[in-house]
């Protein structure tokens, strides 16, 4: 009788022991599937490396960014819904094949598994319904083709304002910041920002841009020093177009504005963090406009800056700090070629990197001739 008081204790043990096993099996499995699911939902920096991200695995489905941006999008954001779906479902299968509980064991558990079950059925049911509501018509149903069709002008279709984006998108002026799936791209008649499931689009001649908050962060882990990043609210006067938020970093605030065509408001007047060489460079425009002024001839015409070929060559290298035999500064006889901002940067590059404190005193060399010349020899165009 006691041999059979024995056995049944060591069973029952076993089971209980099972069970424990069974549940911290479980519990790894859960905890690993969840931190897997967050870093494909928001790729950290070593998934975007490592090419683990859905535009990566679909990339022959998506096609090519740079050559079809819109159709890549609508692609990206189609699939990227329908993979997403699928993750509970996953869940549900990985604890059959890895942990060894079917289906029928999670649905007798209890009614909350039994929701789950359902739902993680249910959700890719529903997003390949989305999906395939979406490619009809040639992805005219799509929410980024009604978006487009909103800036079409009266009579046109929005594949031509597609047409247009993607002519724009290939051209290498464009201005682009923002981690992966969430980047800022600035053209020169576009603002756009791409999110999981969409893509932001407003015409430049159509927005108004307000600076609604900033972020400072102490430290950051891709410069490992503090930064600043803003936040920058974008109306369309297009009642069909919805108002999005745009964030950048503010180091990047300059290149930003030189791409828009409307200015920024500041109404709260938020102190934006600027760069070295962005405070250099404004205390460069303050000294050269001191300087004396180079008046041209009526017969010199001013050609485009060599050094951006955006902006007209205004400033000319002429000997003011000292006589002509005094001083290390030599006279330069090159004609105006380069603009304010290019002649700076010029100047700041030449300059101790690990000494910012020196560099209004310091020299530089023509970068036409290599004549020596400092701030003081640089005289706006007039």
């Amino acid at each position: 009788m006691y041999d059979d008081i024995y056995e049944n204790d060591d069973e029952v043990i076993n089971a209980i022991v099972d069970d424990e096993g069974m549940a911290s099996v479980q519990l790894v499995y859960t905890v690993a599937y969840v931190l897997i699911s967050i870093c494909l939902i928001a790729p950290p920096t070593e998934f975007v490396s490592a090419g683990l991200t859905v535009q990566n695995v679909l990339s022959n489905f998506l096609g090519s960014e740079n050559m079809n941006f819109i159709y890549y999008h609508i692609r990206r954001t189609t699939a990227t819904l329908l993979f997403h779906s699928i993750l509970p479902l996953g869940y549900c299968l990985g604890l059959w094949v890895f942990v060894g509980i079917n289906f029928v064991q999670l649905w007798s558990t209890s009614l909350y598994w039994q929701l789950f079950i359902i739902t993680s059925i249910l959700l890719p049911c529903c997003a390949a319904l989305i999906a395939l509501y979406w490619w009809r018509n040639k992805w005219a149903n799509h929410p980024i083709a009604k978006l487009l069709q909103a800036h079409a002008p009266d009579g046109s279709t929005w594949q031509a304002v597609a047409s247009a984006i993607n002519i724009e998108f290939r051209r290498i002026d464009k201005f682009t910041t923002g981690a992966h799936g969430r980047r800022l791209i600035v053209t020169d008649s576009w603002v756009m920002n791409t999110a999981t499931y969409s893509l932001y689009i407003a015409h430049q001649g159509d927005i108004h841009l307000m600076l609604d908050r900033t972020e400072d962060h102490p430290m950051y882990h891709e410069s490992q020093t503090g930064a600043q990043f803003l936040n920058i609210t974008v109306t369309s006067i297009n009642q069909h177009v919805g108002s999005f938020t745009i964030r950048l970093n503010s180091m990047e605030y300059s290149d930003l504005k030189d791409k828009l065509q409307t200015q920024i408001r500041n109404a709260r007047n938020i102190v934006i963090q600027q760069s070295l060489s962005d405070r250099f460079l404004e205390a460069f425009r303050l000294q050269v406009a001191e300087n004396a002024a180079f008046h041209k001839p009526p017969i010199m015409d001013l050609e485009s800056c060599i050094g951006c070929m955006q902006k007209t060559a205004n400033v000319k290298l002429q000997k003011l700090c000292a006589s002509p035999q005094e001083g290390s500064c030599v006279q330069c006889y090159c004609r105006p070629m380069w603009c304010l901002e290019c002649m700076g940067k010029w100047f700041a590059s030449r300059q101790n990197q690990q000494e910012p404190e020196t560099w209004l005193s310091g020299r530089a060399p023509c970068p036409t001739c290599r004549a020596v010349f400092c701030m003081l020899d640089i005289s706006m165009v007039t």
